[in-house]
């Protein structure tokens, strides 16, 4: 079985959306969830509130707009997101940064805006940080980790693949699963864990190190979940 808000089944979410031109490109390629990392300048490619009222404006109708925060302050959450209202909060920053309190005082705070949290898939620590956020978080996204990171993923790597079809089973929250995916390996990993959803950032990006989207790539991405999620029952 798989859980879905896409027309298509499986959900495709993108990162780290630049530009209102990317964003257009990427909702005509039927790309469910378009992603967007704003912030203070803390973390590095961080777009500013205006930047992504930009790039959330060319968002289409029958996509959603993501503002994803690595942030662990709350108040400065709370501003980006009572500014952007996106349809949707991911959270990204380490899970000893920001807690499942903190992010109630969010969904209350906001509660027409579903939130993401990302979980890093490191261990069997992982199941019970995943099932903390039950009645919490509306989705779960499940990325690579190197401890000591302020974040959780953009690593370009991959994880346990059957860790994530655990921590899946376990829980009753939607599930994307990110860290290291693209067109060559994504139908694999839908195989592996069966998702919600499937993510990519670092293996849609150029090669040109700018950390903008190859256009091509991404299509092959949608191409190829599309496909993997209509094999699998």
């Amino acid at each position: 079985m798989f859980a879905s808000d896409s027309n298509c089944g499986m959900i495709v979410q993108i990162y780290e959306v630049t530009t209102g031109a990317e964003a257009r490109a990427l909702g005509a390629m039927g790309v469910d969830h378009i992603g967007v990392l704003v912030g203070d300048g803390s973390f590095p490619r961080e777009q500013t509130i205006e930047q992504a009222r930009e790039i959330f404006a060319a968002v289409r109708s029958h996509s959603k707009a993501l503002l994803l925060s690595l942030s662990d302050d709350v108040d400065l959450i709370a501003r980006i997101t009572h500014e952007l209202r996106p349809a949707i909060l991911h959270l990204g920053a380490a899970p000893e940064q920001l807690s499942p309190a903190q992010l109630r005082t969010l969904k209350s705070e906001f509660p027409q805006i579903s939130l993401m949290r990302s979980i890093p898939v490191v261990d069997e620590t992982s199941i019970a940080l995943a099932r903390s956020y039950e009645g919490i978080a509306n989705w779960l996204l499940l990325d690579s980790y190197e401890s000591g990171d302020r974040q959780v993923g953009a690593l370009g790597v991959t994880h346990s693949w059957e860790l994530d079809r655990r921590i899946i089973g376990s829980v009753r929250i939607p599930v994307i699963i990110a860290g290291g995916l693209g067109p060559e390996n994504v139908q694999d990993a839908i195989r592996a864990a069966r998702p919600a959803g499937v993510d990519s950032k670092t293996k849609t990006d150029r090669d040109d190190g700018t950390h903008t989207k190859d256009l091509e790539k991404v299509s092959a991405f949608v191409a190829a979940a599309r496909k993997a999620k209509d094999g699998v029952t």
